[in-house]
């Protein structure tokens, strides 16, 4: 043991101690070396410590690759994937948008793998969301960058910025700079990073997870990237359904609306009711190559 040990370094030898797992022995591990004592009487323990720590990563690499390696992900028909440096919210992040609950940590490299949620968007919308290991941890993947349809940088300070965004590899995905832990700034502070961000004219959110600052308009950027629009379906003299949305990319037309419930059904079609955006009045009559436009409400009549 260190001499003068902090009260928070013997927690964490402690919870290595009581570890039961490779991965929490690592994590608690790094978080021991990060808060051991810094003086001359501690270097022999830390290069221990250290030793330690090289070969339980070899075990978990072996180990990792005996079980079949990285865990693959299906991508959905929207996917967001939040990439950013470590401490700098992205499981926090997660965890507010969607139903998953990663372990979170101010310390360490708490995620290992990817963690994959689905954020409920308002009227029936699932859009999936993939929380990939740290940039600067050995475990990051760039390759689920370069299949997103959507990435969210989230930083902590501009100068984070483009270092986060040179771990992007290929991808050809739309970006949202996510400016996190707005909550540890003032008001000023926070009006200038706004100014700084609008000049350089990224698309960017300013959030929160402890206040939730931020999240709404963030979910909205979200869906609104994936370039995709809302369309309901009714039966004549019956209510739609705004809970089950049928998703069709933007500038789509009644006829795709159709195809997409079933093959062959737009040559059936004997009419087309719209409500909605893009009709000029409730109930208008529209024909197959009506362009529709986000939350529209069709109705068909079937020969």
């Amino acid at each position: 043991m260190p001499i003068n040990a902090h009260p928070e370094y013997l927690a964490a030898e402690k919870e290595y101690l009581a570890a039961e797992t490779i991965e929490r022995k690592i994590l608690s591990l790094k978080k021991m070396i990060s808060l051991m004592p810094k003086h001359k009487g501690a270097e022999n323990l830390r290069a221990q410590l250290k030793k330690r720590l090289a070969k339980l990563i070899s075990s978990s690499k072996k180990e990792s690759k005996k079980s079949g390696g990285k865990r693959g992900i299906k991508k959905e028909e929207m996917q967001a994937v939040i990439i950013g440096k470590t401490n700098s919210g992205k499981s926090s992040l997660i965890s507010l948008l969607t139903n998953v609950k990663p372990e979170i940590s101010e310390f360490y490299f708490a995620t290992k793998s990817p963690e994959v949620g689905i954020m409920e968007y308002p009227k029936g919308v699932k859009i999936q969301i993939v929380d990939v290991p740290s940039i600067n941890s050995e475990y990051y993947d760039k390759s689920i960058a370069n299949t997103a349809d959507t990435i969210l940088v989230v930083v902590k300070s501009f100068s984070e910025i483009e270092e986060v965004k040179n771990f992007l590899g290929k991808s050809r995905a739309k970006q949202i700079i996510v400016f996190n832990k707005i909550d540890l700034l003032n008001e000023e502070e926070k009006r200038k990073i706004f100014l700084r961000m609008k000049s350089n004219k990224y698309n960017f959110v300013m959030t929160s997870c402890i206040t939730g600052e931020g999240i709404p308009e963030l979910q909205d950027k979200i869906f609104k990237s994936m370039g995709k629009i809302r369309v309901y379906t009714k039966d004549p003299g019956k209510m739609s359904d705004k809970e089950k949305p049928i998703i069709l990319d933007e500038n789509s037309l009644v006829r795709d609306v159709a195809e997409k419930i079933f093959h062959g059904l737009s040559s059936r079609i004997k009419e087309t009711r719209i409500t909605g955006p893009s009709g000029k009045f409730p109930n208008q009559v529209v024909g197959l190559k009506h362009k529709l436009k986000d939350m529209d409400v069709v109705e068909f009549k079937i020969r």
